[in-house]
């Protein structure tokens, strides 16, 4: 059900919820929290509310989407309600401000929050450098930022390790779980052998990359080359020294990547690229401060930025297309040539005293 307020108020909004849920017969509420989408009114809205509304099967919430529209506009408040199957397991309140409301997004959320519960503020593309000091950021236990979406996501990222604060996360981080389980997992397996370098390989401008090597770089306390790729999206490999040979994992597909590591037969394991709504219903499931992505943020300043190279290829698939190597000669075949260089030799060893008897005769005869 979606029911439409165009022109209205904080205290019409919240009205006609109540009268909405008591229509439908829920008279009770099971919300966990309260999740705040903080965006720019447009086509990509719907794009957040739907991974929004997938996100609140796992965590039921109330979703309150501000979206800002356009500043030059009469100051208005459109409001949208949707509840039931148009909202998935939650209830979404979508804030269109215009106006000079544009940017009292906090003032108008705050009526809606659900009591004694905690908030969790995500901005899906564009983020304040300081989401910590944002008016709604301020309002949240939790703030999820995407540095993937925003126009230069390198420098986002940085600007997310200068003004990191407690509770700040972001879903490029988010995108590396498997990645780092199965690096991790690949270490308890023999040989137990300490990594010595490591190098990891991916798209120019993911931030996914960097924080990957950030991660190995404060976890392993080794040198971490950050090496950009010249074709392929994300997180191209990664390959971590050792003294017995080197474990590489990659994924050239974007979709399934293979383990290579001595002494083990090559695994293929599933990679393949997160969705944003499995990345959000992660980050939905703690609500204190993420103490590894801080520490890999500090990890992105130990990194070596290396030129650009081609995509890594498994170490089986190298092996696949190197030239055979030559068949070891049979006994006989080892005897035969043996013989033939004696008989060689011999040839030569007669020839000397001959052409060194010429040699002379040709000397007295010049002479």
């Amino acid at each position: 059900m979606i029911v439409d307020l165009p022109s209205t108020t904080t205290a019409q909004i919240n009205s006609k919820l109540l009268h909405v849920r008591e229509l439908g017969g829920a008279t009770t509420l099971g919300r966990v929290l309260t999740l705040v989408i903080v965006t720019d009114d447009g086509e990509r809205t719907e794009d957040a509310i739907d991974a929004a509304n997938d996100a609140s099967r796992e965590h039921p919430c109330r979703v309150i989407v501000v979206a800002r529209g356009a500043k030059r506009a009469a100051a208005r408040l459109d409001a949208q309600i949707r509840v039931g199957g148009d909202a998935g397991a939650s209830e979404v309140i979508v804030l269109r401000l215009y106006g000079a409301l544009a940017d009292e997004g906090a003032s108008c959320v705050i009526p809606m929050l659900l009591p004694d519960a905690p908030v969790v503020a995500w901005w899906p593309f564009e983020a304040p450098a300081k989401p910590a000091e944002d008016p709604i950021g301020r309002l949240a236990q939790r703030r999820i930022t995407d540095s993937a979406t925003d126009k230069n996501p390198i420098k986002a990222l940085e600007v997310r390790q200068r003004y990191y604060s407690d509770g700040d996360t972001d879903l490029a981080w988010t995108r590396l779980t498997l990645w780092r389980a199965v690096l991790a997992a690949s270490m308890d397996l023999p040989p137990f052998e300490k990594v010595t370098a490591a190098a990891v390989t991916g798209e120019g401008d993911s931030p996914s990359t960097d924080l990957l090597a950030g991660w190995l770089a404060h976890t392993l306390r080794v040198p971490v080359k950050r090496v950009k790729a010249t074709d392929g999206e994300g997180i191209i490999s990664v390959v971590l020294e050792r003294k017995s040979g080197s474990i590489e994992l990659t994924r050239p597909d974007g979709k399934v990547g293979t383990l290579t590591q001595p002494g083990q037969p090559a695994r293929r394991v599933a990679l393949q690229r997160r969705e944003v709504r499995d990345c959000l219903a992660e980050e939905l499931r703690r609500l204190d401060p993420d103490e590894i992505y801080e520490d890999t943020l500090k990890g992105l300043t130990k990194i070596v930025r290396a030129r650009a190279s081609a995509r890594t290829r498994p170490a089986t698939e190298r092996a696949a297309e190197a030239p055979p190597a030559d068949p070891k000669p049979s006994a006989a075949r080892a005897h035969q040539v043996s013989q033939s260089k004696a008989k060689t030799g011999d040839a030569e060893a007669k020839a000397t005293p001959r052409r060194a008897a010429t040699t002379r005769a040709k000397a007295k005869a010049s002479s």
